[in-house]
């Protein structure tokens, strides 16, 4: 076992996990009178597992989340005597379930991939803020991979940032090009720059099945300068396995340009220029109309919980957030008056939101077959204006068509 330092709350472990048992599991099935029993012997594991516990807490049991990732491919060996048979000696077939193993595993788990398993409640633990935007610039690919039968491809590009949760955001496709330029600008919110890793995947497109990896890169945020622009010429890989033996066909190259914007609020803590105006968090601060700075930005809402919230045929109450015709709905909570979701949306503007206003509506749901499978359990509309003014609200609001309902938001408007 290796222990890793790093300047985060985190423990971060590696091991390599060998282990060999005689374990004796049989499984019988039974197909109209057949009987066909099912017999695995001699399972052998080996794996260099990653395993991190984050972030640490002053509750019990210290750690909120475990993250497991595996650093290279896992090997998998076993014997499997079906009817008496070991179906294992069957040429070719060994092999062949091996590398599929070794495979979907790594496809789910191998670096950067991760399975995060939570432990805590994350109400009761600190949720990490936004403290910035990456603003990527996917310029082009060179040299790409034939995957088509005329020698050619449709490739397009995934981006994504380790740690969130988000889906990934996508390139358009370009059809029948080896060399696409692309010239497309997307923003990405950065929750920790240190540790977070920008993952670059471009796929050729199917119109049947699933998409084809052309190749992969990453680059960690951590080797960009707030406010500097940087471009990456990037050989492209076949995965991020470091130990196997580099695949010897050429995966041609991409180029993006990387530029990361801390909030207003947080440059100080990159060093970053700190002049303009400025708002403290407990919102004592207000500035008018005329002040407030023209500009992109992040509004973040969280949708707490609510209280006393109580439906006429059923209690499983979700919230729906409604913003600009765009819909966001928290998870369901069964069977209680005082649901605690805790969900954080984000939305990226291009200008202050002055005289906009959010929706938020508290509904039930019944799974099982009913007339009335869903129902309302009261709304409220926030005005936006205060939380332009003073950069964040924190407030209960006395839900509309509801006795006694109350719903807590929190939100934020964090400028560039």
């Amino acid at each position: 076992m290796k222990v890793l330092e790093t300047n985060e709350k985190e423990l971060v472990m590696e091991q390599v996990i060998k282990w060999a048992g005689n374990p004796n599991i049989v499984v019988s099935l039974y197909v109209s009178s057949l009987k066909i029993t099912i017999q695995l012997v001699d399972l052998q594991i080996f794996a260099a597992p990653r395993i991190t516990l984050r972030p640490l807490v002053p509750t019990f049991p210290c750690f909120a989340n475990i993250v497991v990732s595996l650093m290279e491919k896992p090997h998998v060996d076993f014997g499997m005597n079906v009817s008496g048979g070991d179906i294992m000696s069957i040429p070719g077939l060994y092999r062949f379930v091996q590398e599929t193993i070794k495979k979907q595993v790594a496809n789910l788990y191998l670096w950067p991939q991760t399975l995060e398993i939570p432990i805590l409640d994350e109400s009761t633990v600190a949720i990490k803020k936004p403290v910035g935007i990456l603003h990527v610039n996917v310029v082009r690919a060179q040299k790409l991979l034939k995957m088509d039968l005329l020698g050619t491809s449709d490739p397009y590009v995934k981006l994504s940032l380790t740690g969130d949760k988000l889906p990934a955001k996508k390139t358009t496709v370009k059809r029948k090009n080896l060399n696409p330029e692309w010239n497309e600008k997307f923003k990405i919110v950065v929750k920790d720059p240190q540790s977070q890793v920008l993952q670059l995947q471009v796929y050729d497109w199917d119109k049947v099945g699933g998409h084809d990896k052309l190749g992969m890169q990453l680059v960690p945020l951590k080797v960009l300068n707030p406010y500097e622009n940087k471009e990456f010429i990037l050989d492209l890989l076949k995965d991020t396995n470091l130990n196997e033996t580099p695949h010897k066909k050429p995966r041609g190259k991409i180029v993006v340009d990387l530029t990361f914007v801390p909030f207003k609020e947080d440059s100080n803590k990159f060093g970053g220029p700190s002049e303009g105006y400025s708002r403290k968090e407990s919102g004592i601060d207000i500035v008018s109309d005329d002040e407030v700075q023209e500009g992109a930005g992040l509004l973040s809402i969280v949708i707490q919980e609510a209280e006393e919230v109580e439906g006429d045929h059923h209690n499983n109450p979700f919230a729906v957030l409604t913003f600009r015709g765009e819909k966001k709905r928290t998870k369901t909570m069964k069977k209680t008056r005082h649901p605690r979701w805790n969900e954080e949306f984000q939305f990226m503007l291009e200008e202050p939101p002055l005289h906009e206003k959010i929706h938020i509506e508290v509904m039930s749901k019944r799974k099982n077959f009913s007339f009335l499978p869903k129902e309302s359990l009261g709304h409220v509309e926030i005005n936006l204006r205060d939380v332009v003014h003073n950069g964040r609200i924190n407030d209960k609001y006395h839900l509309i068509n509801s006795r006694n309902g109350v719903m807590h938001v929190e939100i934020r408007w964090k400028v560039v």
